[in-house]
């Protein structure tokens, strides 16, 4: 069935490159991925309009072949007001050793999602995917009208079910091995907490719609083991950090392949939404309020200058160092000769595919 769905997105390898925020995702690296056969995948979830149009103009002109953009699911933000005075107050300390005057209200906690998805649907690429929520049926079928392919993210069965019932493509189920932010969107977070290889079959249970693999997959062994228990396709993002077409900082990179299989951990503390990091001061310093953190996207808005900040200082310490656990695994290679790599492994693992 792979195969089916390889041949309906246009790629030649059940293989995506995840879309990973903060500018890991360069139209370089999409353009090189979807270029070596496999599906690029652009983050533009915190851009605005006006520059999801420019990057996907430049993707365009680096590549011909179909590739992905993908765009969170938000409400509008209310933050409480004690809440983020609170998180300043923490945050302060962290803004004056990099040299940041004391935290004021941010001016916008986020850009506004209807705007980014209507830019999204009049640009028309060849995928879009979502996270952190399941769009309308609508919205759905407005974008297949415009010729996307729609790709839902879920973690758990009951998500895999609501992307079904509102249309989508494809699902790509998202285990907890994963780096980087978590898409869950009903339930317990704790109870949505499933490891890769027990999601895989249950959700192929319960939907009928292909499903893409995410979370700890880093080489051509892990693709056939997703794709061996009722997967069509996997998506791997720390496998493809290490490349040099990704946006992320050297020292990012270097952690990457000397973190070890416990070296990474969800937390709030970054964006007010669980994600998993290489563990970082920042993180373990604020470890005790992690749940008086304000909520997504309130917390984001707060550490983004101290973020980008340490990102230009090379203060690691401070970084979101995103990573699944997988991490050291990963190999420094350019991105067409890592799809390259993972496609001989997966025929290795999978004769006759």
């Amino acid at each position: 069935m792979y195969s089916r769905f390889v041949k309906m997105l246009g790629i030649n390898h059940p293989i995506i490159q995840a879309p990973m925020a903060g500018g890991a995702t360069t139209p370089e690296l999409v353009a090189a991925v979807s270029n070596a056969g496999a599906l690029g995948s652009f983050a533009a979830a915190t851009l605005s309009p006006a520059a999801i149009a420019e990057s996907l103009q430049r993707v365009r002109a680096l590549t011909g072949r179909p590739f992905n953009v993908n765009l969170f699911v938000l409400e509008e933000p209310h933050p409480n007001d004690a809440e983020l005075a609170s998180a300043q107050v923490r945050l302060n300390p962290f803004r004056a050793s990099l040299g940041l005057p004391a935290a004021s209200r941010p001016a916008k906690f986020c850009e506004n999602n209807q705007a980014q998805i209507a830019t999204l649907l009049a640009l028309a690429p060849p995928v879009v995917s979502f996270t952190f929520g399941v769009l309308d049926a609508a919205t759905v079928a407005q974008f297949r009208q415009q010729g996307s392919c729609v790709i839902g993210t879920a973690t758990t069965v009951a998500e895999a079910k609501a992307w079904e019932a509102a249309g989508a493509d494809a699902i790509c189920i998202q285990g907890i091995e994963a780096g980087g932010h978590r898409g869950t969107f009903l339930g317990d977070f704790e109870q949505s907490g499933i490891g890769l290889m027990a999601l895989i079959p249950q959700v192929a249970r319960a939907v009928n719609v292909p499903l893409i693999a995410a979370g700890g997959i880093m080489n051509g062994k892990g693709i056939a083991a997703a794709l061996i228990l009722g997967a069509q396709a996997a998506q791997l993002g720390t496998a493809f950090l290490c490349c040099p077409e990704a946006g992320i900082h050297p020292g990012w990179k270097q952690r990457i392949t000397h973190t070890s299989d416990d070296g990474t951990r969800l937390t709030r503390v970054f964006s007010g939404r669980y994600a998993r990091s290489i563990v970082t001061d920042f993180m373990q310093q604020l470890r005790p309020f992690e749940q008086e953190m304000p909520a997504y996207p309130a917390q984001n808005a707060l550490t983004a200058e101290i973020r980008q900040a340490a990102t230009q200082q090379g203060q690691l310490e401070m970084m979101s160092l995103w990573a699944g656990q997988g991490a050291a695994l990963a190999r420094p290679m350019p991105a067409a000769l890592l799809v390259q790599t993972l496609a001989d492994e997966l025929a290795i693992a999978l004769p006759g595919r």
